[in-house]
């Protein structure tokens, strides 16, 4: 389908008719339109947005296009310069690693995507790191677990051998058992590393333990990698990982059997092992400093005393671009990941620009950006907020919605961290959902961009699908979820499909909308509980 007309559908469907909840339901105060929805999905996600990566022809697409919904719907810009768009600078590396690793004498030259991806952590052309292997189990130093795999080790310049996710994972009682925790993250893993300062770190890769297949980390880390273009000490020279079979192999042969490295890795007395293995790691990158943009509009409150004050719905736009060739398609077109949420984000722009009546806060919508590359516009907005933090009631995101149908369910992460919480399940019931609190296997909390803000002390969800789903059998909504993580997720195959359906997405929308009402009119400002390890004092 041509350009003009897709974003001919997308538009129109903005004047379309809006579909209103059943009338034995709660009389809503807004309008929900999954029309739209679909409309603003299909061209989000179209071929020629080639993927959406920032700073693309397809990136600038996208963000020109959500800037024409915003203007449309009567949005002030947000920016410091009063427009839509929230500079970003970044630093893209496309890398060409080469990897060897062994016993001296009996080295190996590993396949890049195949068995292994590496890339540069500096904004550097072309970065050397070699040394030893030392294998810290998880490699988490974590004081409130009294956990530490470190153990005073001089680890400076070394390369670091890792396992990913946490020891919750072989041991129920250690962290939070099953339920992925910060630290299980490759982010913290690299962020400690540095601390330690070692030169480089490698992740073993298993479906278990990242949560995704290979193809996923292959298509994800052999494209151009992106940072924020600023300063970063400490940093660590290269970062990457390596599959199971390759790091089974390589320790092996160096007498360390990795099925007994992960038993004592799972122990509070673990202790750092050096391995004998010494690595050779060259990164080359092609270098470019560019500038993208978060997408950010108003909708001004209606009580002078708290319009400064501000409800924040995040999305982001981005997606990987244009990857490695899969079953014959290189164009990473990211539908569900996550042109369904920016597509629910303006739905639920839509229904507040005609909420009656007008909320008595702010409202800031903001698209972001280079969310794949490691939450990178989230961060760059909570480091330059154009609100201040203190001033932020709380941040509803919104990333891979519902396409697959009607639920009776809904849940949010972070739904136990925060007074949000109850007023989530009061949202639902408006609905008739239930609130469904499943655990956080796949540490989901900490990959999108709430997390930043949560970090820096602003209540935050994100919102999840329900899983029961009206007219399915028990556990269909499961096993699509699982369907999509090792089919679709980060690979060509995340397109627009003939069978999705948005009722579903609707339903989450509107509940956010209800949550985004009442944090909007209530006389006091979300907290964190006591629990939660992101408390800030409230004015």
């Amino acid at each position: 389908m041509r350009r003009d007309c897709l974003l001919g559908v997308a538009m129109l469907a903005l004047w379309g008719p809006a579909v209103r909840p059943a009338a034995t339901q709660v009389q809503p105060t807004f309008q929900v339109n999954p029309a739209a929805m679909d409309a603003h999905m299909r061209f989000l996600s179209s071929d020629l947005l080639e993927g959406r990566a920032p700073a693309t022809r397809g990136g600038r697409l996208a963000v020109e296009y959500i800037a024409a919904v915003y203007r449309f719907l009567g949005l002030e810009p947000a920016a410091a310069d009063s427009s839509y768009f929230q500079p970003v600078a970044l630093v893209g590396m496309m890398p060409q690693p080469t990897f060897t690793w062994g016993k001296a004498g009996a080295t190996t030259t590993l396949a890049f995507r195949d068995d292994y991806v590496a890339w540069g952590e500096r904004p550097e052309a072309d970065i050397t790191a070699a040394g030893e292997v030392v294998f810290v189990g998880y490699g988490i130093r974590a004081p409130e677990w009294q956990w530490d795999d470190f153990k005073g080790t001089d680890l400076r310049g070394k390369i670091l051998l890792m396992l990913v996710n946490d020891p919750g994972m072989a041991d129920s009682t250690v962290f939070l058992g099953d339920i992925f925790t910060y630290y299980g993250r490759w982010t913290y893993k690299l962020e400690e590393a540095a601390r330690q300062g070692a030169a480089g770190v490698v992740l073993i890769h298993t479906t278990e333990s990242a949560t995704y297949p290979w193809e996923v980390v292959r298509g994800s880390w052999s494209v151009e990698q992106l940072k924020l273009d600023q300063p970063q000490s400490p940093s660590l020279a290269f970062a990457g990982w390596v599959t199971e079979q390759v790091a089974l192999d390589a320790l092996a042969r160096a007498g360390f059997p990795l099925d007994s490295l992960t038993r004592a890795a799972a122990r509070r007395d673990f202790r750092p092992v050096a391995t004998g293995i010494q690595t050779s790691v060259r990164v080359q990158s092609a270098l470019r400093r560019v500038q993208s943009e978060n997408v950010v509009a108003r909708l001004r409150g209606s009580d002078p005393r708290v319009a400064s004050q501000v409800v924040l719905f995040t999305s982001h736009w981005d997606h990987k671009g244009i990857g490695p060739v899969v079953r014959g398609d290189s164009i990473y077109n990211g539908a569900e990941d996550n042109a369904s949420g920016i597509a629910a984000m303006l739905a639920a722009a839509q229904a507040l620009t005609g909420a009656t009546p007008r909320p008595r806060r702010s409202i800031l919508f903001v698209a972001t950006t280079a969310e794949e590359s490691g939450l990178l516009g989230s961060e760059a907005y909570v480091q330059r907020p154009l609100v201040p933090l203190a001033q932020t009631a709380a941040v509803v995101n919104i990333d891979v919605t519902n396409v697959r149908g009607a639920t009776e369910d809904i849940s949010a992460l972070g739904l136990d961290r925060s007074s949000l919480g109850p007023v989530f399940e009061t949202a639902a019931r408006a609905e008739r959902l239930t609130v469904e609190s499943r655990p956080d296997v796949r540490g989901s909390f900490f990959r999108s961009d709430h997390f930043p803000f949560a970090r820096a002390g602003v209540p935050a969800l994100s919102l999840r699908p329900g899983v029961r789903f009206v007219g399915r059998p028990s556990g269909w909504g499961e096993e699509q979820e699982t369907k999509y993580n090792a089919e679709r997720y980060h690979q060509p195959s995340d397109e627009h499909r003939t069978d999705f359906r948005f009722d579903g997405m609707a339903q989450q929308v509107r509940v956010a909308v209800r949550v985004a009402l009442a944090v909007a009119n209530s006389p006091s400002l979300p907290r964190w509980l006591p629990t939660s390890e992101f408390q800030r004092p409230r004015p």
